[in-house]
């Protein structure tokens, strides 16, 4: 989608199927729906906005108003919705820095045990500015360039989407890969060959933005389900 972005479309979405090996849980299913959407000339603020209202317009439509509940929570849906840097939420519900968190190498496991059912408890929460690290594809931050353009908007405890400022610079984005490669290739794994074409097209990539959203979860968040099974067609185990 980035390549039509750079061939001059400006904004693009589609609908898709996608699949990620060796996902299962409440949340996750191997295969999934999401909606992802780019726009030039955006960034991941004016995403944030796009999502509050995204979200609103399909609460208004099935009649629910601002308050939405899910899974015994109330949630407000009025914008403008919090927003929580990701520095902030390890010293608030973490119990260290996000320092200490990537020195210890407990960032995924301290986020996702510790942090993420505190989110977006009573209204929606954009969890925002990640470490460079983990935004591959994400613009740094040009005050604190340690830290990417990155979000992913949190309800009830529940990760929503993923958004960022995309990166255009074609020898920083390589750079990345390369380094990526590296490190796989120290823990035993293979490289992934790099993607020639998406390089040369960031090359005339305007600067963007870029939001991808989980539909069967917004579709549990709707339906107040409590797991991911009761809004899929089909789950993995009945293929």
């Amino acid at each position: 989608m980035k390549r039509l972005l750079a061939a001059g479309y400006k904004k693009i979405f589609q609908i898709c199927r996608c699949f990620r090996k060796g996902e299962r849980g409440r949340r996750h299913v191997p295969e999934m729906t999401l909606l992802e959407w780019y726009a030039a000339g955006l960034n991941y603020l004016d995403l944030m906005i796009q999502c509050e209202a995204l979200v609103g317009f399909v609460a208004e439509r099935m009649g629910i108003g601002r308050h939405l509940v899910y899974q015994g929570y109330m949630i407000d849906l009025t914008p403008p919705w919090d927003r929580l840097t990701v520095a902030e939420a390890f010293e608030r519900f973490g119990g260290m820095t996000l320092q200490q968190a990537l020195e210890k190498d407990c960032f995924d496991e301290t986020l996702g045990i510790d942090i993420e059912p505190q989110l977006g408890i009573k209204r929606p929460l954009f969890l925002c500015d990640y470490p460079a690290r983990y935004g591959a594809l994400a613009r740094r931050k040009p005050a604190d360039p340690s830290l990417v353009e990155r979000f992913e908007l949190y309800v009830a405890g529940m990760e929503l989407c993923n958004a960022f400022t995309e990166l255009t610079d074609p020898l920083e984005q390589r750079a990345r890969f390369d380094l990526e490669n590296s490190t796989r290739g120290t823990i035993g794994k293979t490289a992934y060959p790099l993607a020639e074409p998406f390089l040369q097209a960031l090359e005339s990539l305007p600067p963007a933005a870029g939001n991808a959203m989980g539909i069967d979860r917004l579709v549990m968040l709707f339906t107040d389900a409590a797991s991911i099974d009761e809004v899929v067609a089909f789950t993995p185990e009945s293929l």
